[in-house]
């Protein structure tokens, strides 16, 4: 998964439930693709079902935590984290150092690696896809912080990839950037890149280097991925990977109860619980760094301050942000809407990273009383009806929340607390890509979503830099990464210095005061952080790897630690239990549910913009 962020939640829009006989005990089953449902050899396969759609495979333009777990499937990266406490480690770049003189960094790029196509993979790919990125537009929604120090990349020869630096930088040890097969990608120019789709046509795969290569893509269906047997990191035990898209994490439950799939990703904690205890399964809630928000329209503008959008004027006001930050109940939706399995959320670091993570010395805590005390000294008075107003304009604001149990009935809950004091509050709930869409056009007042953080905050740090703002090409506005069009110069110039800091001591304090100041600032209401509640058939599989060891996530992670590392439970050798337990095959029932004709009509697709990535999760992830 991308180190980054971003959010995932469930998105759905139109769904068919498949019926279907449970599946036999091991993961031995046809291909699920119908173009070779005829085909007669049998596949090991490794069934995942997810609640948000992968919103694009193409890696400039997906934003959900579950497109850059494809990505991950699909290309290396020059480095990743180690699944015991998510330190850096060599992946393509099977070794890197900085210069002397800390103008440069060089990486060694793997000797022997090709594409899937059969042609080379060498150190011009890197630079290329890096070069693209600096030199991009559009290329930097997604990448920019990890090359704003970056003056260009060079291939010195076919190993030796060398990235020329303005500065010393503290991320080059974290570049999560995909890298691209020149050949492929030289074709796709700027402006065909938005639009891009880099799926499968023809029969012809997704040309990568990763583990797996996409074979078969079906929006709102599912994804189909073929194990790369001679990838250099090790061949996976499994044939294939399916990413298959439920409505609802009920209808998912049933099926990995049926045996349908082998693993539920971002399972929503009423259904979570359910699972506890069923035979064959095993239930998992993991340490996360994902976090959930209120996000304000702090003052929607593009990035060159010309104002865009139709948010309530109110929310310009620091005052009316606090106000409604003091009137949610945070431990409430912990125990209400997660069932416990979370904490109540305050800054924008999670504190599953202790050495980075700002602690407030005054928490904005359930208070209704110092919520109406700032209202009344902001001049909002209520009137007859209960409801606050200034200057004629009464204070009622659009609250947006995503298809998905969770994201709703926080909803309600912020309806009912900010009704409490003199606010009023219509809820509309909306499908991801919609709010995408909304979010970056400035129209909203708040909205509910959430991020997923890297081990390194640089890129969940840039999303409150000014320069993250939505920008113009031609007549039409695109999002950035800047969902809540937060702008303080003072914030600015501590992300300036920090991107320059080596020092891990220094940084981390940087880091803090940056939190500090969007946490005094309110740009967001932050509500919890949440686990990262799975549940997977144990009985099928084992091996998986928790990152961080022990109590981090087994899937999804940063990095492909646990699809190299799992096995069929036959094929594990005996007292080789899962570090974390594990999970199963893809059932033949959704080859005969999609063959037959049974039409999984789940609409899901995500946001992002970036991030509403992050990370993502009911992240945006």
């Amino acid at each position: 998964m991308h180190p980054l962020v971003k959010r995932a939640l469930t998105v759905a829009l139109a769904a068919g439930l498949l019926s279907a006989p449970a599946a036999g005990a091991l993961a031995r089953t046809p291909d699920p693709s119908p173009s070779q449902a005829q085909s007669s050899q049998d596949k090991v396969t490794f069934t995942i079902g997810i609640l948000s759609d992968v919103d694009s495979t193409n890696p400039f333009t997906g934003i959900v935590v579950e497109a850059y777990e494809a990505y991950a499937l699909m290309y290396d990266y020059l480095v990743t984290s180690s699944p015991k406490d998510v330190s850096p480690q060599p992946s393509l770049a099977e070794s890197y150092q900085e210069a002397p003189d800390k103008k440069s960094w060089t990486y060694k790029i793997r000797s022997g690696v090709t594409w899937s196509d059969g042609t080379p993979l060498t150190a011009r790919d890197a630079a290329y896809t890096f070069n693209r990125i600096i030199d991009g537009d559009f290329e930097q929604t997604n990448y920019g912080n990890y090359v704003a120090n970056i003056e260009r990349a060079e291939a010195t020869d076919d190993t030796t990839l060398v990235l020329h630096v303005k500065k010393p930088t503290p991320i080059m040890e974290r570049l999560a950037v995909p890298i691209l097969p020149e050949h492929v990608w030289k074709d796709i120019d700027g402006t065909k890149v938005k639009s891009y789709a880099n799926e499968p046509e023809d029969g012809k795969p997704i040309v990568g280097s990763g583990p797996f290569r996409l074979v078969e893509r079906r929006k709102g269906q599912f994804l189909r991925f073929e194990a790369n047997k001679q990838y250099w990191g090790g061949a996976p035990a499994m044939d294939e990977v399916v990413m298959r898209v439920f409505l609802n994490a009920d209808a998912m439950a049933q099926a990995l109860l049926r045996g349908e799939i082998d693993f539920a990703y971002d399972l929503q904690s009423n259904v979570f619980e359910s699972l506890k205890n069923k035979p064959g399964i095993t239930t998992r809630s993991s340490k996360y760094p994902g976090f959930n928000e209120i996000a304000f329209n702090n003052g929607a503008a593009l990035a060159d301050g010309t104002p865009i959008g139709d948010g309530h004027p109110a929310l310009k006001d620091k005052q009316v942000r606090l106000a409604i930050s003091y009137a949610i109940d945070r431990e409430t939706l912990v125990a209400r809407v997660l069932n416990g399995n979370g904490a109540p959320g305050d800054t924008f670091i999670p504190s599953m990273y202790p050495a980075l993570h700002l602690d407030p010395s005054v928490k904005q805590t359930y208070d209704p009383a110092k919520a109406n005390q700032l209202l009344d000294a902001a001049g909002y008075a209520k009137g007859s009806d209960g409801i606050r107003a200034k200057d004629g304009k009464k204070l009622a604001l659009r609250l947006f929340v995503r298809d998905g149990a969770e994201s709703q009935a926080t909803g309600e809950f912020v309806k009912s607390w900010l009704k409490d004091i003199g606010i009023d509050v219509t809820v509309k709930v909306m499908s991801e890509d919609a709010l995408t869409e909304i979010i970056g056009q400035g129209d909203f007042d708040m909205f509910e979503w959430g991020w997923v953080v890297e081990p390194d905050p640089d890129y969940q740090m840039s999303t409150f830099t000014c320069g993250k703002r939505s920008y113009k090409d031609g007549d039409a506005i695109y999002a950035d990464l800047s969902d809540s069009f937060y702008c303080n110069p003072e914030y600015d110039q501590l992300y300036d210095q920090q991107s320059g800091e080596t020092d891990p001591a220094k940084r981390a304090e940087l880091a803090k005061r940056m939190q500090q100041l969007v946490y005094d600032d309110a740009a967001y209401a932050i509500t919890y952080y949440y686990d990262d509640m799975v549940a997977y058939r144990s009985d099928r599989w084992t091996g998986f790897v928790p990152q961080p060891d022990p109590d981090g996530s087994i899937l999804f992670q940063y990095g492909v630690h646990s699809y190299l590392a799992i096995k069929p439970v036959s094929a594990a050798s005996p007292g080789s239990g899962a570090a974390a337990d594990t999970g199963s095959g893809m059932s033949g029932s959704l080859v005969a549910a999609v063959g037959g004709g049974a039409v999984v009509a789940v609409v899901a697709v995500l946001l992002v913009a970036r991030r509403r990535r992050a990370a993502g999760a009911d992240e945006r992830e």
